[in-house]
């Protein structure tokens, strides 16, 4: 299912415009482009078929699947592999469960190998995850940038997940990576954009596309991130944990829509003191 920007455009409006937003307004990564600025995840639901009725509901098109969580059949990724169409989504492995930088090169290609077998050959991204902090989850930075620049030696699209630090950010870009992802605050918290500020100097330096992931609780705070000008979100946990994930998964899909929309508009200025949108001059006395 592809989420595109659908004309809002009124036939019987004669200055309507035909389309608010060009179609051609794409996500592009690694020279692959992509309709949908939303990235949903496969854990945590409550069932496969759920997980299915969700990814489809969301109009994404970019699903993240832990390598090792799916090699190893951990319980509730049974199957995961074999329950998504890979003609329809493109796979993104990531290497969820590492340690050291060591640990998530070797399932960084395992998780290469994973996607060829899948039937997507010329798929090479990879979300580089390098988590040694059990308590609270963090990204460890120095591992993290390690690891990025030997799978890019390697010809991976590293799209990798860090903290809010934008001068990591710009070294990760540097050494050759597809994206930079951000966290919003920690995973599985939902505590929506705790970093701001540094993800708004991220966005405003990229010359790659930036993903905000991870923390995202509501399609508000997917919404807000968008009118960042973040180029996506990955979103999971808020979707997969809500009382209703396939209603979620739809409700992100619209507000990351409706978040790059806003975004494109160009908001309008804020300023100290009230403005009347009504003219005070002309006024029937």
């Amino acid at each position: 299912m592809t989420a595109v920007f659908p004309s809002v455009a009124n036939p019987s409006l004669p200055h309507a415009a035909e389309n608010v937003v060009d179609s051609e307004d794409l996500l592009e990564i690694a020279g692959r482009k992509f309709h949908s600025r939303l990235m949903t995840g496969t854990g945590k639901y409550p069932s496969l078929t759920t997980m299915q009725d969700s990814v489809a509901s969301s109009g994404c098109q970019i699903v993240t699947v832990a390598v090792r969580r799916v090699q190893t059949n951990a319980p509730g990724h049974e199957g995961l592999a074999e329950a998504i169409d890979w003609s329809t989504i493109w796979m993104l492995p990531n290497t969820a469960g590492c340690q050291t930088a060591e640990e998530a090169i070797r399932v960084a290609r395992l998780g290469r190998e994973m996607a060829k077998l899948l039937g997507q050959e010329d798929n090479n991204f990879i979300k580089l995850e390098v988590i040694p902090d059990t308590q609270y989850l963090l990204p460890d930075p120095i591992g993290t940038l390690e690891a990025a620049e030997q799978l890019v030696k390697e010809g991976f699209a590293v799209l990798p997940y860090i903290n809010a630090d934008p001068l990591l950010a710009k070294r990760l870009e540097e050494v050759g990576c597809a994206t930079v992802m951000p966290l919003g605050s920690p995973i599985g918290s939902g505590q929506g954009i705790r970093n701001a500020a540094n993800i708004a100097i991220i966005i405003e330096n990229a010359k790659v596309p930036v993903v905000v992931d991870a923390g995202i609780g509501t399609p508000s705070e997917a919404a807000q991130a968008m009118e960042m000008g973040a180029d996506a979100v990955l979103i999971n946990s808020a979707i997969a944990m809500a009382a209703n994930p396939v209603a979620m998964a739809q409700a992100m899909g619209m507000a990351t829509q409706a978040g790059r929309l806003a975004y494109l508009s160009g908001r309008m200025p804020i300023k100290n003191q009230a403005n009347a949108s009504s003219p005070l001059t002309g006024l029937v006395s």
